[in-house]
């Protein structure tokens, strides 16, 4: 509650701050009466994950599918369609208020404000931390990125930023990571603006750490004693210590999820939970699949869920490989529903697809099966086992932070974990399928940690129509306007890194 509340006067005060955003894109060095804090607060609620994250993202790695094209097109049909595409860059960069919200843009000004004021320490490197994550996020989404040059086009007035190859990024994100760090510091201002953590230096340094881990396993294929530096280091200095200290935005029936509108209102009949992800779950007898996934009798025309069969037996994925007008003829069909949409599993918009329900950025869960990875990799000195039983208890425990009905009893979790304990012969495959399941919703993530893994392991979508050549989506394309807007620095990066496709690799995912 105590989340929500701070949420909520953060989004009235940046509300009524809306007329003076113009202002300081004009000019962001120019003295203004916005504390600075807010432009960080508004930086980090504006990370959103997009709605079009489930159509990509989550689709390439199947969790999420749609047989329906046009504006619902992605990996449901392994075509690029840039409309989709393009989100990640359309709201990290720009945002979605004519330009003047986009967290790159804020976190730029942030830093360029507090950079020579020793007061305000913490939000500066506090930034830092937090740029890494959206960086990281559009280079593991598109390769070369601007990076160096990126908002600071009423800064340095470089309105045509370059392209900057992206093993450079990666190595300066460690860099800044590292940096911010060593500069937070306890004894200076505490930033309470801050919605994460409310300022807490603590928090902010085991989430910088924890970031370092994720930046260092994606290092794992392509340069594996650079990925082990990096663990050795995360996990010596201290990353996320519990649920508590989840990066997450707890949203309100007032400023909504944007993935909770998509399941409630815009998509509510065409999204479903995907056949592998709703096999997976029911292979390991896995109490999370009846938090995730219903059956809704009538997935439009009933909106208050009156009717919905949470049955653990009952769940059917939607198969991949199939449009609106093939579906039918897929194995196992259970048939339409009277509003026009399919009898297959859908989100639970009373747990996870809450409109008011919260989205998770770095997890517990997450962080303690990369360590779990590291240490079967021999990386660092810890119990795999032990990590590995660490990260799938705390997402289990993360459920019930979407609603009390989502509770999942530790008698469950341990009857869970007796049936399915760890193998270390299996080891990287248990713990990055449980990666993917603790990823769930974070297309983003989900997505460059099964690139990265290779687990769990995936049957090609063979959808007839598709237009990659390869089995499966390595990347995201560029935005159509880039090619004309910054031309020459657009043509550098392609020639650089390879085609603009969907197919072109980032440079740490490694055949």
């Amino acid at each position: 509650m105590k989340k929500i509340l701070i949420l909520l006067a953060m989004a009235a005060g940046l509300s009524s701050c809306d007329k003076d955003f113009e202002s300081i894109n004009t000019n962001p060095t120019q003295s203004t009466n916005i504390d600075p804090v807010y432009l960080f607060s508004n930086a980090q609620l504006n990370t959103t994950l997009a709605s079009q994250t489930m159509f990509y993202e989550a689709a390439i790695v199947q969790q999420v599918n749609t047989p329906f094209g046009g504006v619902n097109t992605g990996a449901n049909l392994n075509q690029d369609y840039r409309d989709n595409s393009r989100v990640n860059w359309l709201y990290l960069y720009s945002g979605t208020n004519n330009g003047n919200n986009g967290p790159i843009k804020l976190l730029t000004a942030v830093l360029d404000q507090t950079k020579a004021d020793s007061s305000r320490t913490n939000l500066y490197h506090m930034s830092r931390i937090w740029r890494a994550y959206v960086f990281q996020v559009l280079v593991d989404t598109y390769g070369d990125v601007p990076y160096f040059d990126a908002g600071k086009a009423y800064i340095s007035g470089n309105k045509l930023p370059k392209y900057d190859p992206q093993a450079e990024i990666y190595a300066d994100l460690a860099k800044e990571l590292e940096g911010a760090i060593a500069g937070l510091n306890a004894a200076k201002r505490i930033e309470t603006g801050d919605l994460f953590y409310q300022g807490n230096v603590a928090k902010w340094k085991r989430l910088g750490y924890s970031l370092l881990l994720r930046i260092g396993m994606r290092y794992s294929k392509v340069d594996p004693a650079k990925a082990q530096a990096l663990a050795q280091k995360a996990y010596q200095g201290g990353v996320l210590q519990s649920n508590d200290d989840n990066v997450r935005i707890q949203y309100s029936s007032i400023y909504t999820n944007p993935l909770g509108n998509l399941w409630n209102n815009t998509e509510k009949a065409n999204l479903y939970v995907g056949a592998p992800f709703v096999s997976y779950l029911k292979s390991t007898n896995d109490p999370r699949l009846t938090v995730i996934a219903v059956r809704y009798g009538e997935p439009s025309k009933n909106p208050e869920q009156t009717t919905v069969d949470r049955t653990f037996a009952n769940q059917i994925g939607m198969p991949f490989g199939y449009d609106d007008g093939s579906i039918g003829t897929a194995p196992n069909f259970p048939g339409k529903v009277a509003s026009g949409g399919w009898n297959y599993s859908q989100i639970n918009r009373r747990t996870v697809g809450k409109v008011d329900g919260p989205t998770y950025y770095v997890t517990y869960a997450q962080t303690q099966l990369l360590l779990a990875e590291a240490a079967q990799r021999g990386w660092i000195q810890a119990s795999a086992a032990d990590l590995y039983k660490a990260g799938v208890t705390a997402h289990m425990n993360q459920m019930k932070d979407y609603d009390a009905s989502a509770t999942i009893a530790q008698t469950a979790i341990d009857a869970y974990l007796a049936a399915q304990p760890y193998n270390a012969a299996q080891g990287l495959e248990q713990i990055n399928s449980q990666y993917w399941v603790a990823s769930f919703l974070n297309g983003p993530e989900a997505f460059a940690n099964w690139r990265r893994s290779g687990f769990p392991v995936l049957s090609p979508n063979k959808y007839p129509g598709r237009t990659i050549t390869g089995d499966f989506i390595r990347r995201l394309t560029y935005p159509i306007l880039e090619q004309s807007v910054n031309a020459e620095n657009y043509n550098a990066a392609v020639s650089r890194q390879g085609p603009d496709n969907l197919e072109t690799r980032v440079f740490w995912d490694k055949p």
